[in-house]
């Protein structure tokens, strides 16, 4: 059987930790091979001439709630999935866990089944499945439904443990608010990433429960209590600990550009901020509105909001992103990439230690025009 090969040659290629010039890399059959300086590197079969390009794994988003015209809320079935994520794909994303946003029980035992349904029937793409909610604070609901968000009861834990058990990566979004420090320690010890957010909590607060196991906090700024001059808030607890990162919306209009640069330098290691795109229904089509339940979500002038003017989501692809940290937000490159590519895969447990098991693990790679304005399709 012929074999398909393909080298990639003559651009800057990311493979994970940093930008490599006169590096090349080679494909057989679709899996990586080969990577290193271009003159260790074989050149048979097709060469394709970067021309300066730069060329990265695919995309790591750890929170999509729709594309493709769909919401994973209004419909949470493999087929929701598959579309989900063939229009991600189309933007760059090789790995994602979509989103559910606080709904009903009912909906969170569907979501949880398509999940596990997709993961097994191996839906290119889905690693998994992030539940932000319901068990949240109402003083940082955001557009959260208010009519769903109740505190964590023993039902819900075990019903979230035996759903770590079968999925990959399990991401569960939680507010002090509602939920209790044993019930964190327990969803950790099962392997869930729980990650704070919606929340009013106090520093203290929060700094309690990531002692508990929290590991991540969720869309910094965003639905959280404020960095203010007494009072840190969920903000300052996700800054100052560097036990949990901190998702990310890079549009300049969730979070403003000067905020990230102070907050990208402030963040306590090892944990990092990484990018999400917080998408929703209109990501990857000209849709100019779409539903929520019950709820009309309008899309202007980059972004969405309900009827009230709340902001409900992001009109947002992790190129543009990655784009407002580096021409905004004084933020290099590389780090831009590690923030939308290897931070998030490394909080899942998806990337491997070595740059080329990277590549091969996040085998779909995305080119990426030199002024971050324009892409081609994923290879």
């Amino acid at each position: 059987m012929t074999q398909n090969i393909v080298t990639l040659r003559n651009g800057h290629i990311f493979d994970g930790k940093m930008l490599r010039a006169g590096h090349a890399i080679r494909f057989v059959d679709g899996h990586a091979r080969e990577f290193g300086p271009d003159a260790e590197v074989p050149k048979d079969g097709k060469v394709v001439d970067l021309s300066g390009d730069f060329l990265t794994p695919g995309y790591v988003d750890l929170q999509i709630n729709g594309g493709g015209g769909v919401m994973f809320n209004n419909d949470p079935s493999v087929h929701t999935l598959r579309r989900i994520a063939k229009a991600h794909r189309n933007l760059g994303v090789s790995i994602l866990l979509p989103t559910l946003i606080t709904d009903s029980a009912e909906k969170i035992r569907a979501a949880i089944a398509a999940a596990t349904r997709a993961v097994q029937e191996g839906v290119p793409g889905i690693a998994g499945l992030h539940l932000e909610g319901p068990h949240l604070s109402i003083a940082r609901k955001g557009a959260h439904d208010p009519a769903f968000i109740r505190p964590m009861e023993d039902n819900d834990l075990e019903m979230l443990v035996a759903a770590s058990r079968l999925l990959p990566a399990l991401k569960v979004t939680v507010a002090p608010e509602s939920v209790t420090e044993d019930q964190v320690s327990t969803l950790a010890r099962a392997g869930v990433l729980v990650s704070l957010g919606h929340s009013d909590a106090s520093l203290e607060t929060c700094m309690r429960y990531i002692a508990a196991g929290a590991r991540c906090v969720t869309h910094l700024f965003n639905a959280m209590s404020q960095l203010g001059n007494r009072e840190p808030g969920l903000v300052g607890a996700a800054l100052a600990s560097g036990g949990v990162s901190a998702s990310l919306i890079a549009d300049a209009v969730h979070v403003h550009p000067e905020t990230i640069r102070t907050a990208w330098a402030a963040k306590a290691g090892p944990g990092r901020i990484f990018l999400v795109s917080d998408a929703m229904a209109v990501a990857g089509t000209d849709l100019a509105e779409f539903e929520l339940g019950e709820r009309l979500i309008r899309r202007r002038g980059g972004t969405l909001k309900l009827q009230d003017g709340t902001l409900a989501g992001a009109d947002l692809e992790l190129t543009s992103a990655i784009k407002v940290l580096v021409e905004k937000s004084n933020v290099s490159l590389e780090s831009a990439l590690q923030a939308a590519i290897s931070h998030p895969a490394i909080l899942i447990g998806v990337q491997g230690t070595r740059a080329d098991a990277r590549l091969r693990r996040l085998s779909e790679l995305r080119r990426v025009s030199s002024d971050l304005t324009s892409s081609v399709a994923v290879l």
